[in-house]
């Protein structure tokens, strides 16, 4: 049964706008402003220039003046999109904590086959029959699960390095499995599908960055043997290291040094105490920087190389490959 005390009814809305706005981020529609029983007359007046309010899409409005933050232009993008509609790609992943960015700030959204909007400013809009069956909600912003948000997101970058940089960053924070995200591409019939199966491979066998990708791509160039990628390295039942790339025959590791890609912080550190332990346990440790492996591949093939011939086993080491 309804209320059909008009007065009661809009002194209700007035008082559940508050927590509508609270859970938006200040974001709100036209029709959410319609039924709170704001008139167009006063919309008009609160974001005329110099108002309080501000119209970021046609029918959607922030409702404080001054630079919209990340929340309000991801609330702003779904209100826009309509609903059914959902944030997907590496705007989805930064909000589930990865730091990416879209190239210039954009926010790709999903919506059903059937939508008509178009994709407008920095809103990317993309019809698809398969509209995520789980999501994630902040607020009322509406989130892909990580491994459609890694896929969408994968499948729309132009190289493989991206590629692998991507994948190799949400499995390595615990975002979601190979396993996840190989099931999740095998659902999805979109370009470059080949490409990101490939880099799963990779990633499935040891692979965690963009540089390890390229050290990768360098060993193949160069015809090495090919080695162990992140394979657990023990003395006894202490483990001592993980390194990039294990050659057991040669008691030779390569470590590729770059911080960026070992992000955050502690990750970093514990891969300079890594380093220090495999020293210690006698195994020969090769560092190269990604600039390096990139503009210097011939010099760093020959010294793996000449390492290897060199190179001898190490009894005391056991080597467990590497387990995704």
């Amino acid at each position: 049964m309804t209320d059909q005390n008009p007065a009661r009814a809009g002194g209700r809305a007035a008082l559940q706008l508050p927590r509508v706005l609270k859970k938006q981020f200040g974001v709100i529609s036209l029709r959410q402003a319609d039924d709170f029983g704001i008139s167009m007359s006063t919309l008009q007046y609160r974001t005329r220039p110099g108002g309080t309010w501000q119209r970021i899409f046609p029918g959607v409005y922030l409702t404080v003046s001054g630079t919209p933050t990340i929340d309000q232009l991801d609330m702003a993008a779904l209100l826009y999109a309509g609903s059914p509609s959902v944030i997907t790609g590496t705007a989805a992943l930064r909000r589930w904590g990865t730091g990416r960015q879209g190239p210039d700030g954009n926010v790709d959204v999903l919506v059903p086959v059937a939508n008509g909007v178009a994709s407008r400013d920095y809103v990317r809009i993309h019809r698809t029959s398969r509209m995520p069956p789980h999501v994630a909600l902040e607020g009322e912003i509406v989130l892909a699960m990580p491994p459609r948000a890694a896929i969408d997101a994968a499948l729309s970058l132009a190289s493989t390095r991206e590629v692998r940089a991507l994948l190799a960053d949400v499995t390595l924070r615990r975002l979601c499995t190979v396993r996840q995200l190989e099931q999740e591409l095998g659902l999805s019939r979109l370009r470059n599908s080949a490409r990101v199966r490939v880099v799963l491979g990779e990633v499935k066998t040891g692979t965690q960055s963009a540089p390890e990708g390229d050290l990768r791509d360098l060993i193949k160039r160069a015809d090495l043997p090919e080695p162990m990628y992140n394979a657990r390295l023990y003395v006894d039942a202490k483990l001592i290291g993980r390194p990039d790339a294990w050659w057991p025959q040669a008691g030779l590791a390569v470590e590729v040094d770059s911080r960026t890609w070992h992000w955050p912080v502690e990750l970093w550190e514990r891969t300079m105490d890594r380093q220090s332990r495999l020293g210690a346990a006698g195994i020969r440790v090769l560092h190269f920087s990604p600039a390096q492996i990139s503009s210097e591949p011939d010099r760093v093939a020959a010294l793996i190389r000449e390492a290897l011939k060199n190179g001898r086993p190490i009894a005391s080491i056991r080597t467990e490959p590497f387990a995704a």
